[in-house]
């Protein structure tokens, strides 16, 4: 095994390279070491965290399973030792966690931070992989991990003069570590997905006047968010090996068991009476304890859709802004958002809220956002909640080469081509984390990185035990799992709603679903893969 030399060409050798150091980078570089491998990781950031050190934007929370289980599981002692204060943990508190994580198991020993990988190529001849850095340097792996983040790359918006404005403007997903006041100020935030959704009641607590730039309504449930107390973390810590299995065996990795319940199965009255418990409940409960047949029935979806539309209208008093707040699409089919006292933030004097469908961007000024209908609004700052170029955006953003010097997005022109959602024809030892055609934003993931990775794990031992010196996927393998994906995921309502798990928010992106749904399922096939020999691949022997 390479052990982090130099060779004569100034490039360093390891087993392992590593892109990112988020939440599965940091699990990679810890797996790759117990295996006895070599290992180095690279990121853009100052320290560890991934998506959690950029997007640390006001109102930042885990907006999936709730604190305690957004964690790792790999070490028992984790779940002992650390205490989260609140079931949807502030994305700071996440960040501690993270960092306590790198710490524990010394991580920060094999990452080099402060450096993109500008250049990943690989040769056939060594059946290695060379990567270039924005600092220099160079270094060689047999195994490029990819863990760049499914949600990293920022979507920026192009609006006519949108460079000329001379006041502050703020991503949430790069978001200043530094503090942003708001006080005082005139705001315009755009974007109303996950991130605009938490950051504006929070914004408009403090700013003189908040502009909300509604590209697209949205549904979105109470977070339900409380703190956790010293009993809950103790039968949190009592139950962890029964949670665990569950977690393993549930669809979405979520510490529950399976849902039973079909909404057309029980009437109208029925229907609205549960969705009303699981609102005062809140957090992921409507889809944990709702109905099943939500996302794959119209009718079953316009129950729902229905019940939160009325909610929206009960709480915002203004009828003509409760009804610019109604979504049109199939509830769900958009990513499920979680929200701490949005709707109720309409019913503030300082915020305006204006509906880009009806009333667009015309253009910015140095000063103002200039829309068709309402026309000049003189802001002080921009706030762009405009979401990421998800998924496949950072590793295309890389578009590493593979065999004969082919890029990746030569390869991914009409449609995400992979096997498994983790390795790609012409692309021998790459490995995605979380990519295009794996369940990755559908599951709990640290979870879901843990599993990827341990089989990646298993996979590379299978090569050394067979003398092996690299894989790639067939040809028909890609072109058999993507139309799994897809069938899986036509047999839903997901496809039918423009939405980023379908690319339509960037220009010229592949226009497909490209998540798979059946996250269950998923891990079961690559348990059979493994079974199999690692049935689809191609294997090379060893130079």
């Amino acid at each position: 095994m390479a052990s982090g030399k130099q060779s004569n060409e100034s490039i360093e050798e390891f087993d392992v390279l590593i892109i990112g150091a988020g939440v599965s980078g940091l699990y990679a570089i810890h797996h790759f070491r117990e295996m006895g491998l070599s290992v180095r990781a690279y990121d853009g950031a100052k320290d560890v965290g991934g998506t959690w050190w950029y997007n640390c934007y006001p109102g930042a929370r885990v907006d999936g399973p709730g604190s305690p289980y957004y964690c790792y599981t790999f070490s028992d002692e984790l779940m002992e030792e650390w205490d989260w204060e609140e079931t949807q943990s502030e994305g700071s508190a996440v960040l501690e966690y993270i960092d306590h994580v790198a710490t524990k198991f010394d991580l920060r020993r094999d990452i080099q931070f402060e450096t993109w990988v500008q250049d990943a190529r690989y040769d056939d001849a060594t059946q290695r992989w060379t990567i270039e850095t924005s600092r220099g340097d160079r270094a060689s792996g047999r195994f490029l991990i990819c863990a760049s983040g499914a949600l990293s790359t920022a979507n920026m918006p192009n609006y006519e003069g949108i460079h000329d404005f001379a006041g502050e403007v703020h991503h949430t997903g790069q978001w200043p570590h530094e503090p942003v006041s708001f006080e005082g100020k005139r705001v315009a935030v755009m974007g109303t997905g996950s991130s605009g959704i938490q950051a504006i009641p929070e914004i408009a607590k403090t700013a003189d006047h908040v502009t909300v730039l509604q590209r697209t309504a949205q549904f979105a449930f109470p977070a339900g968010n409380r703190p956790l107390t010293d009993e809950d973390r103790d039968e949190a810590r009592k139950l962890w090996d029964e949670t665990k299995a569950m977690m393993l065996a549930h669809s979405g990795g979520f510490p529950h068991p399976g849902n039973e319940l079909a909404a057309l199965d029980f009437t109208p009255e029925e229907r609205n009476a549960h969705y009303e418990k699981l609102w005062k409940i809140g957090s992921f409960r409507f889809f944990l304890n709702g109905y099943n047949d939500v996302a794959t029935s119209e009718e079953a979806n316009a129950s729902l859709s229905d019940f939160v539309r009325g909610k929206i209208r009960e709480i915002v008093k203004d009828p003509e802004t409760a009804e610019k707040l109604m979504p049109d699409h199939y509830v769900m089919t958009k990513r499920p958002i979680l929200e701490d006292g949005y709707w109720e933030t309409y019913n503030r004097d300082n915020v305006e809220l204006v509906d880009l469908r009806e009333d667009p961007i015309v253009r910015f000024t140095e000063n103002s956002v200039v829309t068709a209908t309402s026309g000049e609004h003189p802001i002080d700052m921009l706030v762009l909640a405009t979401g990421f170029d998800a998924i496949s955006g950072t590793i295309l953003k890389l578009n590493p080469k593979g065999r004969g010097g082919v890029s990746l997005k030569e390869r991914w022109t009409d449609r995400f081509h992979n096997y498994l959602g983790m390795v790609v024809k012409d692309f021998p030892n790459m490995f995605m984390i979380h990519g295009p055609g794996s369940p990755g934003v559908f599951y709990n993931m640290p979870l879901g990185a843990e599993r990827q990775i341990g089989w990646i794990g298993d996979l590379i031992r299978f090569l050394d035990e067979h003398g092996y010196g690299a894989a790639e996927p067939a040809a028909e393998s890609e072109e058999a799992w993507g139309n799994e994906v897809q069938g899986i995921a036509n047999a839903t309502l997901f496809p039918k709603t423009d939405s980023w798990w379908t690319g339509a928010n960037v220009e010229g992106k592949p226009r497909y679903f490209s998540a798979y749904l059946g996250g269950g399922i998923y891990y079961m096939r690559l348990a059979d893969v493994a079974s199999k020999e690692y049935a689809g691949f191609e294997f090379e022997a060893a130079p």
